[in-house]
Formats: structure tokens, C-alpha cells, sequence
């Protein structure tokens, strides 16, 4: 029985400290929300402007910029233009492990232009392109939160970097595939990564990624299982 004793304490003491951290992270959690509802008007300012920019993929000058000057005025450092693609951004803030990645992403698709409002209507004399499926919102809140999490590591004097990664051309362009290659998830412990949907939850799904691209042949075509000797390109 004696020799259970420090074995008994050790599992007891784990439980109390896991409890104590529980309910710490839970106070932080609060205090990030308040934090975040307290800068509410300043956050839906930002996603709308996006939202009226609606820069298709590569070409997401105005919202990468309104991003990165937010994440800049409040304390991250801004590596712009990265993996060669002058929309793309890395912000970084803080030291040592763990290594904390959030996705932001602010491109349009052309031909979904939309005003705001809950019917289709295109909006006069701006772009052809639109926001559909909420990218002006996942930038945005990207961003808030990066910043708030920020906040908690100075509150509450923990260690841990924060990258926030400016992901562009979501759509269809394979933005994150040239950031991959170019090294930037490197030695990053977890990365997080959230969608606009009709409901809030978590799950730890995969899905698939593509790269898509465009042959055009010139010359003769023919069946290409019946026969494909008399093709010509």
C-alpha cells in the first residue's frame, strides 16, 4: 500500500493541476471574448471593406494590405510577399514553443459579385467578383483572433509564437501549396484552420486538395481509347 502512495499522489496532483489549468483556460476564454465583442464595430469594418474589395486570387492587393497593417499596429511583425507571391504574408508575434499557425484567407471569385443583401443582386459599378463562401469573414476573424491570442500571452506572461498566414488564391489558385513549399509551416507546431458555415462546431475531418490546371491541344483529335493512333497534336 505505501508504494502505491506516490503513485496515488502523482495521479492526484495531475488531476488537481489539469482542473486548476481547465479552469484558467476557461477565465481566458471569457476575457477573449469580451475583448473581442469590446472591438466588435472595428472588426465587421474590416471584413466589410474587404467585402467590398473582392480581389480575386493573386490579386488580393487592398485586403492583404488592410490585414497585414492590422496585424503591424498591433504588435506583429509582417513578412510581406512571401513564397514569391506578392499577396501573401506571414505575421509573427511572440517566442519559443509551441508554434501556433492560423489561416487567414480574402480572396473573391470573379462573377459572384453581390451587394448586401439576402437576395442576389449585383452591385452597380464595382466588380464583377464576390465573396462566396465568406472569405471576407475568415480573414477577418483570423486576424481577430491572432490578435487576441496575443493579447493572452502578454496577460498572462505564457511562452509560444503566433503565426498568422496570409493564404492567398483559396479558390482554385493553391495559394498554401507554394507556402508549403516555400518552408513557411516549418517547425510549426499546429496549424488552425476555420470556415464560414451555419453553425459553430469542430471536427477533425480531412479533406482532399488539387491542383488545377489547363492543356489546350492543337491538331487533329481522335478517341483516345479507339482510336487513339490518328490523334495529332
Amino acid at each position: 500500500m505505501i508504494k502505491k502512495l506516490p503513485l496515488l499522489a502523482f495521479i492526484t496532483l495531475s488531476f488537481f493541476t489539469a482542473n486548476v489549468f481547465a479552469q484558467q483556460a476557461e477565465s481566458m476564454k471569457q476575457v477573449a471574448f469580451k475583448n473581442i465583442d469590446a472591438r466588435y464595430d472595428e472588426y465587421k469594418k474590416i471584413a466589410l471593406t474587404i467585402w467590398d474589395y473582392s480581389e480575386v486570387g493573386y490579386k488580393e492587393v487592398k485586403s492583404s494590405a488592410l490585414l497585414q497593417k492590422t496585424l503591424s499596429d498591433n504588435g506583429f511583425t509582417v513578412q510581406a510577399g512571401v513564397a514569391d507571391m506578392p499577396t501573401a504574408f506571414v505575421a509573427t508575434f511572440g517566442s519559443g514553443k509551441p508554434v501556433i499557425g492560423i489561416l487567414a484567407e480574402f480572396d473573391a471569385l470573379p462573377g459572384l459579385s453581390q451587394s448586401a443583401e439576402p437576395e442576389k443582386k449585383i452591385r452597380d459599378g464595382k466588380t464583377s467578383a464576390g465573396h462566396g463562401c465568406g472569405h471576407h469573414l475568415f480573414g477577418t476573424a483570423s486576424t481577430t483572433a491572432a490578435i487576441e491570442l496575443k493579447n493572452q500571452l502578454i496577460k498572462n506572461n505564457l511562452k509560444g509564437t503566433i503565426k498568422l498566414y496570409g493564404a492567398p488564391a483559396e479558390e482554385g489558385g493553391s495559394g498554401k501549396v507554394y507556402m508549403v513549399r516555400a518552408g513557411l509551416f516549418d517547425g510549426v507546431d499546429v496549424v488552425l484552420h476555420w470556415h464560414p458555415n451555419s453553425k459553430n462546431g469542430a471536427n477533425p475531418n480531412s479533406s482532399l486538395a488539387n491542383m488545377s490546371a489547363k492543356f489546350r491541344f492543337h491538331g487533329l483529335s481522335a478517341h483516345a481509347s479507339g482510336a487513339p493512333e490518328r490523334g495529332r497534336s
